[in-house]
């Protein structure tokens, strides 16, 4: 488990009152997870003791953190041999939950 600053611990709990939750994601184990509806993104410490995203946020299939490919005239969500449709809506829920997410990571960089 990663050792948190008492800033970063207010980052997080910023983050819960926002209705983010902390998940688990093989292999993952050593930074912070985070999930909200069907997105999910990694954290990872800062030495001036704040968060910064490890990896894009991308929306979770089977419980797993995806990748977006290009599917014939479409885009597709692919985590091993399983996919999702990347459709409006999910794209916008992925777009909904960076900029919300980059917002808290931002102003707590501010404080």
């Amino acid at each position: 488990m990663v050792e948190l600053s008492p800033q970063q611990m207010k980052i997080i709990e910023r983050l819960l009152e926002a209705g983010f939750r902390p998940i688990t994601i093989p292999p993952y184990e050593n930074v912070i997870c985070i999930k909200k509806g069907e997105c999910a993104a990694v954290l990872a410490p800062v030495a001036q003791g704040g968060l910064k995203l490890a990896a894009a946020p991308s929306y979770l299939v089977g419980g797993n953190l995806s990748v977006k490919l290009k599917r014939g005239s479409g885009e597709v969500f692919v985590w091993k041999k399983n996919e999702l449709e990347a459709t409006a809506e999910r794209l916008n829920e992925l777009d909904a939950f960076q900029e919300e997410l980059n917002g808290i990571l931002t102003s707590a960089g501010r404080q």
